[in-house]
């Protein structure tokens, strides 16, 4: 919390009265603790006010009050009142609340003190983003920043506390703070279970946010009042008197209105006031589960129930833990009221959800005190929450605060939004597994982004925008210059430092080196490389382009179509084969002959045996609906039977023959669809056709005696070679000929059993 000065006040907030209500429950040493922490927080609180005015000592006290009702350990209490005290400077090397209070106290008080960190950005920002993804986002990073539900416990006495000032103080509350309770706050607190803390949080906001609302559903409620009171004590009494009877102890009151649940209720049900059932509410408090459906009989016996408003909560409990029986009777006059039933401990914990494994049990006659859980199951039923947290329905907009989902099945008091997933039973996995996963940084704008564990501020760069990423340079992490290699923690706010244009370091791809934690930043790395390769190669390829068509005296050519005749889907393609050596520029040359015959020259053996695609130009494919078309079968892809092909008709060289999948002619037919035709396999004979297969091994002596030990044994014919090595990596595409789709996939598993060799079917 920020501090300001506030006028001195006559006498501290912690009293003796204060003390002997804040430490209700406590043993002595509790108490001890809980004192020494007021005595030491009273004299630094007194003259300080929180960023609402309030002051801190009251504040802090008020609290602690809170706490107390909601039974949680000293520890818990006393750091309520130490976390708003000043931190110490970064000259002090260790904390005095730690050297004074223990370890424990102060692991929360640091916990804490990160939270009303992380409220104070998140209030103080000018530009709210990000819609509902963001309110998710904060409400996790929330979790990921409080390691004990200890620490949340204390920011939701905080904010509820603020509230109530405002309320009492009768001082205008911003419209921000109230939106950001209904948002972040409540459904928190809704998660894990605190009713209490929940109700009058929405209540209290929604008083901010809409007052004339709020202050006609109270005038109606109070209109009612005596007459609706009146009812309900006499069907309290009917009902008392049948238990009885029936020999069940049973605990029956009237329940709590609450002004948001009603005007929630009302809008999402188009109902009006008078039309709610649970307007005239009682809760059955039974001794355990059986009485609660013994109860349940009882109740249906001596009135009419209204069928489609039953649910039973404790057989189907909740996500969060909640359990009880909720049912709707109307008596003769037709006048409904809404009915729960549960046992005490039921009770218990829809007033204090996961708040109730702090909760002190008595222990003997004398009111001795022991801990319920142990330090293990505290972390259990923590962890269990943080992996049951989906996305909620939001709590409010700028007009009309409320969950927006249906609440049809709601009461006026514990029935709450669920979650998204919340049929989905929540899957455990280790503690470990679940703290690494995500961290949570912040913009200057107060914006939640959410990172892997790891991630640096180059990851965090990448995530806003790509060209961010390329154009970092430096990075600011809570206002301090640090190397981009800084692993990020959750909370911490990030500043890009970027330079107006370049691109990233090749550093970055170097693992050892750390700059990169993210698989996605890593991937926006490469494809920046590979696009300024790809440029090279473009470059370089429609040099030596160019170079030949000068040499061939044919300057005037239309590139576009060139690259088109010769296969290609578009020029830059062609460059980029011609400079991977991919693309004989013969082939240019052959392009331009009048003869066809000559279009290039054959260097290459047949056995007189066979026939081969190259050798008689016949390609064995049928143009479907027409005949004597010329077809050439396209060397971007080389197919052969029974490949799926297709035909594109290319302007003087007839039918192009493509595989179906290729990408170059799916390009073309997309391009001129009209030039698309149906083509089909025909009587291929013992036709040999090309095939390109590429092979990447690593480079060794052997090598190539090895693959041609292969092709030798499934006397296959090699008709081309070509060889690129790079750091000792070898990368070949070899040209066989071959009869069928089967001689193809006997080869390629051949290879692929060859000790480091991948290989596969090349197309361009």
């Amino acid at each position: 919390m920020n501090h300001t000065a506030s006028p001195p006040m006559a006498e501290s907030a912690f009293n003796p009265l204060w003390f002997a209500q804040a430490s209700h429950g406590l043993d002595e040493a509790g108490r001890t603790l809980l004192q020494a922490a007021a005595d030491w927080a009273g004299p630094i609180l007194l003259d300080l006010a929180g960023s609402t005015g309030e002051p801190l000592d009251s504040h802090c006290a008020q609290v602690a009050l809170i706490l107390a009702g909601l039974g949680v350990d000293a520890q818990t209490r006393a750091s309520a009142l130490l976390a708003v005290t000043p931190a110490p400077g970064p000259e002090i090397k260790q904390d005095p609340v730690q050297k004074a209070f223990g370890a424990e106290v102060m692991t929360l008080v640091r916990g804490s003190r990160a939270l009303y960190r992380l409220g104070s950005l998140t209030g103080q920002a000018k530009e709210q983003t990000g819609g509902g993804d963001q309110k998710e986002m904060k409400r996790k990073m929330l979790l990921a920043m409080a390691a004990d539900l200890r620490i949340v416990l204390m920011r939701l006495a905080s904010r509820l506390q603020s509230l109530r000032w405002y309320r009492q103080s009768r001082n205008v509350c911003p419209v921000g703070f109230a939106r950001e309770t209904l948002e972040l706050y409540t459904p928190l607190a809704n998660r894990l279970g605190i009713w209490q803390i929940k109700w009058e949080m929405e209540d209290l906001a929604f008083r901010f946010l809409n007052p004339e609302v709020y202050k006609h559903i109270a005038s109606q409620l109070e209109d009612k009042r005596v007459e609706r009171e009146t009812l309900i004590s006499q069907v309290r009494d009917q009902l008392l008197a049948a238990l009885k009877r029936e020999h069940i102890v049973a605990e029956v009151s009237g329940r709590p209105k609450h002004i948001f649940s009603i005007w929630n209720k009302m809008r999402n049900k188009h109902l009006d006031f008078e039309q709610l059932f649970d307007l005239r509410a009682l809760r059955v408090i039974v001794e355990d589960e059986r009485s609660c459906y013994h109860t349940l009989a009882v109740v249906h016996s001596l009135w009419t129930p209204v069928p489609e408003e039953f649910d039973d909560y404790i057989s189907r409990p909740k996500p969060n833990g909640y359990r009880s029986l909720h049912t709707v009777i109307a008596d003769a006059q037709g006048r409904c009221f809404e009915i729960q039933i549960r046992t005490r401990d039921m009770h218990q914990f829809a007033e204090y959800g996961m708040a109730a494994h702090w909760r002190y049990k008595e222990a003997g006659a004398q009111g001795g005190q022991q801990v319920a859980d142990g330090e293990d199951d505290r972390k259990i039923a923590w962890m269990r929450q943080l992996l049951a947290w989906d996305r909620e329905a939001s709590t409010s907009n700028a007009t009309a605060p409320g969950p927006q989902a249906d609440s049809s099945k709601e009461s006026a008091s514990e029935k709450t939004v669920e979650p998204v997933a919340s049929k989905k039973p929540a899957v455990a996995r280790p503690l470990k597994a679940q703290e690494d996963e995500h961290i949570y940084v912040l913009t200057p704008q107060a914006r939640v982004i959410e990172l892997p564990v790891g991630a640096t501020p180059v990851d965090f760069a990448y995530y806003l925008h790509t060209d961010l990423g390329h154009r970092c340079r430096g990075a600011r992490v809570d206002g301090q210059m640090v190397p981009l290699s800084t692993r990020l923690s959750t909370g911490q706010t990030v500043e890009i430092v970027a330079a107006k244009s370049g691109g990233p370091s090749r550093d970055w791809l170097n693992v050892q080196l750390g700059f990169l934690a993210s698989p996605r930043s890593r991937s926006k790395v490469r494809a920046w490389f590979n696009a300024i390769e790809l440029q090279q190669r473009i470059s370089q390829g429609q040099s030596m382009v160019e170079k030949e068509l000068q040499r061939l005296g044919r300057t005037a050519v239309n590139l576009e179509q060139m690259a088109q005749q010769l296969g290609f889907a578009k020029a830059d393609d062609l460059y980029v084969a011609v400079a991977k050596d991919e693309f004989s520029l013969r082939q240019v040359d052959a392009l331009f002959r009048e003869d066809v015959q000559e279009e290039e020259p054959v260097q290459r053996v047949f056995d007189a045996a066979r026939e081969s695609v190259s050798k008689t130009g016949k390609s064995g494919v049928l143009v479907v609906g027409v005949d004597s078309l010329m077809t050439q079968l396209a060397r971007c892809c080389r197919p052969a039977p029974p490949d799926l092909i297709a035909g594109f008709v290319t302007r003087g060289r007839g039918v192009s023959i493509h595989r179906a999948d290729c990408k170059s002619y799916q390009e073309l037919a997309d391009r001129q669809p009209e030039r698309a035709i149906s083509v089909d396999w025909g009587d291929t004979g013992d036709t040999q056709y090309p095939v390109d297969l590429a092979i990447e091994a690593q480079e060794h002596p052997s090598l190539l005696r090895d693959l041609s030990e292969v092709f030798a044994r499934l006397r296959l014919n090699v008709t081309g070679i070509n060889t690129l090595s790079r750091r000792s990596l070898t990368r070949m595409i070899f040209t066989i000929e071959v009869r069928d789709g089967e001689q193809i996939q006997k080869a390629l598993a051949a290879l692929n059993e060859l000790s480091g060799v991948s290989a596969r079917r090349y197309s361009s």
